[in-house]
């Protein structure tokens, strides 16, 4: 006998959308069953987002299907949404920080005495029984201040579980979580799936879809594509349905003559972040830089920019020693550093698109001691073009673009310098599948004008399509340099986790 069809808890069918003039969407939908994990995918400004806000009551649709539950709902609030039984769980929650972990969960319903007074006591127990369900170890008690990413984001799923939530939102859960942090929130998922909940997951990451979800929708230009049971597809296809065309080359690597030595970094040593760092990077070569969360990786290129400071060693530019924690010079020597964290070090996000391009070369624009809108306008539609950055006026402020476009915009700003060393840390995180191979493009044409570039990526395939040698960091040391042709999963990961097996067999 075929078991029965599950029931939808979610269904979105042909909504639509607008802000002013702009459709955010124009036809989107997707079918969510009870007791599944369904992957939500598209390139940004594919509508998702606003997708999802409809669903959680931020927005109200402008037209279309939205029933939950077998009910057709419109939700007025986020309050109401909840009430119904959806929750959603952000990239970056946002809790009390000077509360307890309890008081967090239970907030505006803790468990009451006679007298209204809060039963601490029995908010402590329900919540340890809830982060046992889950099978994890939080302390009730303990502030949230401090708490890992990861924490928050389980104290968010605990408190839907608390409020017994059908649908679980999850938007891009894993973009500042380790290794062993996602493989935790994984579980999770699955316990939650197996108890018949319905989860959304979105993400840009394909690996974690193809490990986690059941089912994927793809959305394209605020419109519903196609929906396909993960069994049944493929990452090739699925790219297809997200950017409409085939994307037959991710990672456009192509060849470029090598030259001198631009970067040299002898014996770099900080105390509890690596130790003994010294390679070289050559004109028209990228070196990537990969290892797992919290082996250095970051740590060394903020110490070569002179963002950080370290304890002895040198760093070299073009010949020239370049002194240490003094970042102006680093720009003056002709090195450019695109951080990880682009919001927060690397967009005046207040700032205009062309005042963000423009921010590093300024004094250079400037007449008798005079910057003018104009010759700053000038300067970042230059590099705004050569980047394709798309956005409907450089005045507007920088954080009104996607995060690919706001990605090309700190690029452009630091490539304005003209340096000849170019440090990119996370160089396509939370970007879509189709600005990823235009920056990885950019990435090779600039090794191919001569420019020396360093990459650091937490995603081993980029590392490896986008390379030249790969130096391997494990616990803040270089532990391998290896050449393209010898770069394989295998090799990288062996030396990723080198000190370890090394402790292990000691």
């Amino acid at each position: 006998m075929s078991e029965p069809a599950r029931e939808p808890v979610l269904v979105l069918d042909e909504v639509h959308k607008s802000f002013g003039a702009t459709a955010a969407l124009t036809s989107g939908g997707i079918t969510v069953e009870a007791g599944s994990i369904h992957a939500l995918v598209g390139e940004n400004g594919a509508g998702k987002s606003t997708m999802v806000k409809i669903v959680a009551g931020v927005h109200r649709r402008d037209g279309g299907v939205f029933r939950f539950q077998g009910d057709d709902v419109d939700f007025s609030s986020t309050a109401e949404a909840k009430a119904a039984g959806i929750a959603v769980i952000y990239q970056e929650p946002t809790l009390f920080p000077d509360l307890s972990v309890a008081e967090n969960l239970f907030m505006g319903r803790q468990p009451l005495k006679p007298g209204r007074r809060v039963d601490r006591a029995a908010m402590y127990e329900q919540s340890e029984v809830l982060f046992q369900r889950l099978g994890v170890h939080l302390d009730p008690r303990r502030i949230a201040r401090g708490l890992s990413i990861a924490d928050q984001q389980i104290i968010e799923i605990a408190k839907a579980i608390s409020l017994d939530a059908a649908l679980l939102v999850m938007d891009e859960p894993t973009a500042a979580l380790s290794g062993v942090e996602v493989d935790r929130l994984f579980a999770v998922a699955r316990g939650l799936r197996d108890e018949g909940r319905a989860l959304v997951f979105i993400s840009h990451r394909f690996e974690e879809i193809f490990a986690l979800c059941d089912t994927v929708t793809v959305l394209r230009d605020g419109a519903y594509v196609a929906t396909q049971a993960i069994a049944d597809t493929n990452r090739g296809e699925i790219v297809a349905q997200m950017v409409g065309r085939e994307v037959g080359e991710l990672f456009p690597k192509t060849p470029a003559p090598i030259g001198d030595t631009v970067l040299r970094v002898e014996r770099l040593n900080s105390t509890g972040a690596f130790h003994d760092v010294s390679f070289e990077v050559r004109a028209g070569e990228i070196v990537g830089i990969a290892g797992l969360v919290g082996a250095g990786r970051s740590e060394i290129a903020r110490a070569v920019f002179g963002v950080d400071g370290y304890d002895s060693g040198s760093v070299h530019l073009n010949g020239e020693a370049i002194p240490m924690r003094d970042p102006r010079a680093s720009i003056k020597a002709g090195m450019a550093f695109v951080p990880e964290d682009r919001r927060l070090q690397g967009l005046i996000t207040d700032g205009s698109i062309a005042r963000n391009i423009a921010s590093v070369i300024r004094r250079g624009l400037a007449k008798v001691g005079f910057l003018t809108s104009r010759s700053e306008l000038r300067a970042a539609d230059e590099w705004a073009a050569r980047l394709h950055v798309k956005t409907h006026a450089l005045d507007m402020p920088a954080t009104t673009m996607s995060g690919g476009n706001q990605q090309k915009t700190v690029l452009a700003k630091w490539l304005a310098t003209e340096p000849s060393l170019l440090i990119v840390d996370e160089p396509t995180r939370g970007i879509d599948v189709g600005t990823k191979a235009e920056v990885h493009r950019l990435l090779s044409d600039l090794a191919g004008q001569g420019i020396a570039i360093v990459m650091i990526s937490s995603e081993l395939s980029e590392v490896l399509g986008m390379a030249d040698r790969v130096l391997v960091v494990c616990e803040g040391r270089i532990t391998a340099d290896i050449d393209r042709d010898q770069a394989t999963p295998e090799a990288v990961m062996r030396a990723a986790t080198q000190l370890h097996h090394t402790e292990a067999g000691a």
